[in-house]
């Protein structure tokens, strides 16, 4: 049996290895034949994020499903974030931006427990 299986293995390997010829074989051609149409085609790419920063709200014990959130500086806006619940057995219940969209929100639940520590993150950027 244990032939079968190395023969198997060999034969997977080889088809993998063609199908990666083959593949490289199509990009090279399409690269060759569309590649400045579909280089004008694209949209240019938006420069840098203006005011990029990443707020967070360290770790704190509060009571399970208690909202925690931070918010950022004035004149941003949240793009992003994330939270993090911490414990024996925490679970993250949710993280989402406010309302606003000036922040974060992050909440959590430790099974067993009454509190749960939580620390929530916003990356925040020019409004």
């Amino acid at each position: 049996m244990r032939g079968k299986q190395a023969i198997g293995a060999g034969v997977l390997v080889l088809a993998l290895a063609s199908g990666a010829g083959w593949a490289a074989q199509a990009t090279t051609s399409e690269t060759a034949t569309g590649q400045a149409a579909a280089s004008k085609a694209q949209p240019a790419r938006a420069a840098a994020v203006d005011g990029y920063q990443i707020v967070r709200l360290p770790v704190a014990n509060v009571p399970n499903f208690q909202r925690r959130t931070v918010f950022c500086p004035p004149g941003k806006k949240a793009i992003g974030g994330g939270a993090e619940a911490q414990g024996n057995d925490a679970i993250l219940v949710g993280s989402f931006p406010t309302d606003s969209g000036s922040g974060w929100i992050g909440l959590g639940r430790q099974n067993n427990y009454s509190s749960v520590g939580i620390t929530v993150y916003a990356i925040c950027a020019q409004a």
